[in-house]
């Protein structure tokens, strides 16, 4: 087992309740936030749902209202009027059968992939290339598109993706530990309340068994689940 830091043991020692109203979870995160960069601060869901099953599968994309805070090169898959919208549009890598054939060789460049609806016969081939590092276009992610321009303004502007794993637990990334309490809390109330109008018919029993939110070098804080609005007040004692 590694051993605990010092740094990370003094954060430990600050976390005096058991749960959090998000206002306040963010507020303390900020402070135990001590690493040289710029830690990314993300939400973690512990949900009731068996994702083994099809119908409760939890997936999708949501836009943050102040960004993510990180720099995100798309590609484009489109040829024509649409690659030229692209390249307006601020995408990083516009190509077709090039760009097809630069992936295949090993060269990918970029955190995030659009495509046109025409383009997917071609993108369909790097399935198995795309597919394990999250980057194959997907119509239900709003990434197959003949809008190829609004894709990438959400994608570059805060778009996030979440997904419950096979434990039934969903990662999001929130922002970066140098955005303000309250941008972390509006932030995190746009995907809560994204989760749970999301929730599966078929989930039985308790939906959100637990939120965590924490930074890259911080332990986690635990958010009280039953705060469902005022995301960025503080609970009233």
């Amino acid at each position: 087992m590694a051993k605990l830091t010092k740094k990370y043991r003094a954060a430990v020692e600050k976390i005096d309740k058991e749960l959090y109203a998000p206002i306040e979870a963010f507020t303390l995160l900020k402070e135990l936030a001590s690493a040289k960069f710029d830690e990314t601060v993300e939400v973690h869901f512990r949900l009731g749902i068996d994702t083994r099953k099809a119908d409760q599968q939890l997936r999708g994309t949501v836009s943050l209202p102040n960004g993510s805070g990180k720099t995100v090169r798309v590609a484009v898959f489109a040829e024509g009027d649409a690659a030229r919208a692209a390249v307006e549009a601020g995408a990083d890598i516009v190509g077709s059968d090039d760009l097809v054939a630069d992936i295949l060789a090993g060269k990918i460049e970029f955190d995030a992939a659009v495509s046109t609806p025409d383009q997917m016969a071609k993108v369909g081939r790097l399935g198995k290339v795309l597919g394990p590092r999250g980057l194959m276009p997907n119509p239900k992610l709003g990434t197959v598109t003949p809008d190829v321009a609004k894709a990438i303004t959400e994608l570059k502007g805060g778009r996030v993706e979440y997904r419950a794993d096979r434990y039934g637990i969903a990662h999001v990334i929130l922002g970066k530990a140098s955005f303000t309490a309250e941008q972390l809390a509006e932030n995190y109330g746009v995907v809560y309340d994204e989760v749970l109008r999301m929730k599966p018919s078929s989930a039985k029993g308790r939906y959100v068994k637990s939120i965590t939110v924490a930074s890259t070098m911080s332990p986690g804080l635990s958010v009280d689940p039953s705060v469902q609005k005022g995301y960025t007040q503080p609970v009233a004692e």
